[in-house]
């Protein structure tokens, strides 16, 4: 006879990205019974991260293997961990109900909400045509399609800067196309961009339409902001990062979110509702950071422990 599978916790981690393994890591280790959802591999947006060099006591590190050593850590002390991408939090007393999308329920008297953000898309024609035929938005992903090819990226933060940067080690150019006058990308990120001789910038430029064949992309059009200047540029994938979203949809109902759909915490990481925390890139926060995020779990893993006890 099969053992039954556990529905109940204590605490429930939703999102295995950096902050939710750290809370759940804490939390398991407070000797309480955790469980990990996700709807995909543990590490979140680290898989998505081709080398991290501001994270603490590393020099330099690449977002898998960290993700993988984060994980190790969060599960050592007992904590579970599924698949399953949330489709429904409902309280119940004082117990929290989570449905997935698999039709699995499981409760716990508290809810670590850790799901993170997305990849905001251009909303320009040609945007869900050519997605998976040349369109990519992570380029430790897909960088490997594009050996020796022309690359455009979009955006001009840090992550565009930075995988576009992780792009030269296989295009042969990369074009990054800003929409503004400079870079918002940090000074240290941009200087060594500027160095990099596949890479170049465009500013005052914003992709109006991408177009392709019956195959593939084969370029972008373009407007310039400044003098409305229209023009085409050749090219054999686009990779997009132009800012992120909150992952909150099945929190909506709950009254925790700002008007923007991020989560609203106090500085323990509590919502407005009892017994439901919030950690990492999710939250209304000035900085979105992997070392953010941890600090966020930590905090959390220990309050939920303080709650229940309470």
């Amino acid at each position: 006879m099969s053992e039954e599978k556990k529905t109940n916790y204590d605490v429930i981690v939703i999102g295995a990205g950096p902050g939710g393994m750290t809370a759940a890591m804490y939390a398991s280790r407070a000797d309480l019974s955790v469980l990990m959802l996700d709807r995909g591999i543990y590490g979140g947006n680290l898989n998505n991260t081709a080398e991290i060099e501001n994270y603490t006591g590393f020099k330099s590190v690449q977002g898998p293997d960290l993700a993988k050593q984060m994980y190790e850590g969060a599960t050592q002390f007992g904590a579970d961990y599924a698949y399953g991408a949330v489709e429904k939090v409902e309280l119940i007393g004082d117990e929290k109900q989570v449905t997935t999308d698999m039709g699995e329920t499981f409760t716990a008297k508290a809810l670590v909400i850790a799901t993170g953000s997305g990849q905001r898309k251009l909303g320009v024609p040609g945007e869900s045509e050519f997605s998976g035929r040349g369109i990519s938005y992570c380029a430790v992903c897909d960088g490997a399609f594009f050996k020796g090819k022309n690359l455009i990226v979009v955006g001009g933060g840090d992550s565009a800067v930075e995988e576009g940067a992780f792009l030269t080690q296989l295009a042969a150019k990369v074009t990054v196309l800003v929409r503004s006058d400079k870079l918002r990308a940090q000074p240290i990120v941009q200087d060594k961009a500027f160095k990099n001789p596949k890479m170049e910038f465009v500013y005052n430029t914003s992709v109006t339409e991408i177009v392709g064949n019956e195959m593939a992309v084969t370029g972008v059009k373009t407007v310039n902001n400044q003098t409305g200047e229209t023009g085409e540029i050749a090219a054999d994938g686009v990779f997009i990062y132009v800012g992120t979203f909150p992952m909150t949809e099945p929190f909506k109902d709950l009254g925790i979110l700002n008007e923007k759909g991020w989560v609203e915490t106090d500085e323990k990481m509590a919502t407005k509702v009892p017994g439901i925390f919030a950690v990492g890139d999710v939250r209304n926060t000035v900085l979105r950071q992997v070392a953010t995020a941890v600090g966020d779990g930590a905090i959390a893993g220990q309050q939920v422990y303080k709650y229940l006890e309470g």
